[in-house]
């Protein structure tokens, strides 16, 4: 599965939402920015998109309102550390009460891997991080087992939080 993600006006990516309703598009958008994913087996109707290959998915796009990218830059020598310990989740995510869909994005052209989270509310996330179930999918970080202290990660890894636009 491929994952184009593509930014730009509300209203430039609003028209192309409407013209390509066959299409998987997922309009997100923040206070500053506004992003449209586009999820295919195909090609991309972008013209110069975040290009990405999805190792890891679960759930329905469709079904979220609020996303979260987690970005996280990864070098070339931990790519496989990095991915081996996202194909091999223990999946606790996808039961939390409000999950919609995730997808474990592997970049094409950049370092920056995609860890996209969608969920029914913005609530339903902060339950999440507050569950057992995000204390033991977390609970080697910071310790010496944990991927967070390998030299795999040449800078900070980022979190962007949007609104999905459905209409």
């Amino acid at each position: 599965m491929n994952v184009f993600i593509t930014s730009g006006t509300y209203e430039y990516l609003k028209q192309l939402q409407d013209k390509y309703t066959n299409e998987t598009l997922i309009l997100m958008q923040d206070e500053d920015t506004t992003l449209l994913l586009h999820e295919t087996n195909g090609e991309t109707i972008f013209n110069e998109p975040r290009q990405y290959e999805a190792i890891d998915s679960s759930g329905d796009l469709s079904k979220g309102s609020f996303a979260v990218l987690n970005n996280i830059p990864v070098t070339d020598e931990g790519r496989p550390v990095f991915e081996y310990r996202f194909k091999n989740r223990a999946g606790l995510i996808d039961s939390e009460p409000g999950f919609a869909a995730i997808r474990v994005l592997r970049p094409l052209s950049t370092d920056t891997y995609v860890i996209l989270t969608l969920w029914e509310s913005e609530s339903d996330f902060l339950n999440w991080q507050q569950s057992k179930a995000y204390e033991r999918a977390h609970k080697k970080r910071g310790t010496d087992e944990g991927i967070d202290k390998q030299s795999i990660f040449p800078r900070p890894s980022y979190v962007t939080k949007y609104q999905i636009t459905i209409e």
